[in-house]
């Protein structure tokens, strides 16, 4: 197995950088633990977190309140083996020999904890089978 430095890193973009990325790069880093380095970022940062992002985040143990949205950046991507996208469109630059994903996912912005929650419960079954792909336990 390759050293720890070798580990595959995962960078999640979405516009705004405050609710789906900042979710999903939790959930990874959550579940994954030190297996996988992540990353977050939006093509146009937002101000702040999503509060229901949040607010559904804490529902299952994990807080994201400290997080602040990251601008995109070419330096990210090139850094990042998969990056993945999450409505931001052709603002994600693409370089040869990575991997990308584009998972539909709908916009948090503006919906309520109730709207949050199925979104929530999407990206982590999506991350799960990521994890199994990219970083499967044992393997150490």
């Amino acid at each position: 197995m390759a050293a720890s430095t070798d580990k595959p890193s995962v960078l999640f973009v979405c516009v705004h950088n405050a609710g789906r990325s900042q979710m999903a790069a939790a959930w990874l880093a959550h579940l994954a633990g030190d297996r996988v380095e992540v990353r977050s970022a939006g093509s146009a940062p937002g101000a702040e977190v999503n509060p229901a992002a949040v607010e559904a985040m804490a529902e299952v143990g994990i807080d994201i309140s400290a997080e602040v949205p990251k601008l995109l950046t070419v330096d990210a991507v090139q850094e990042s083996d998969v990056c993945i996208t999450m409505g931001c469109g052709d603002a994600c630059p693409v370089f040869p020999g990575k991997r990308y994903l584009d998972w539909q996912l709908d916009d948090p912005a503006g919906q309520g904890v109730e709207a949050v929650r199925p979104i929530r419960d999407e990206i982590k079954a999506r991350v799960e089978r990521l994890i199994a792909e990219i970083a499967p336990s044992g393997t150490a």
